[in-house]
């Protein structure tokens, strides 16, 4: 199986190795991993959950 690569889910960069960066669970229903950038988390780019459509940051 291959592995799945961390993807910033704002900007779709890979975010390997990246300072600054991070993951969490969706915020509403903490079924989908979050990915984030540091830049698209500096400049409060919006992201949306695949699962339940959530927008954030709020």
């Amino acid at each position: 199986m291959a592995e799945q690569k961390a993807v910033c889910a704002s900007c779709k960069r890979r975010i390997t190795n990246t300072i600054g960066s991070t993951r969490f669970m969706c915020p509403k229903c903490a079924k989908t991993e979050i990915i984030r950038c540091n830049h698209c988390r500096e400049i409060a780019t919006k992201y949306r959950c695949s699962a339940c459509s959530f927008e954030g940051p709020d």
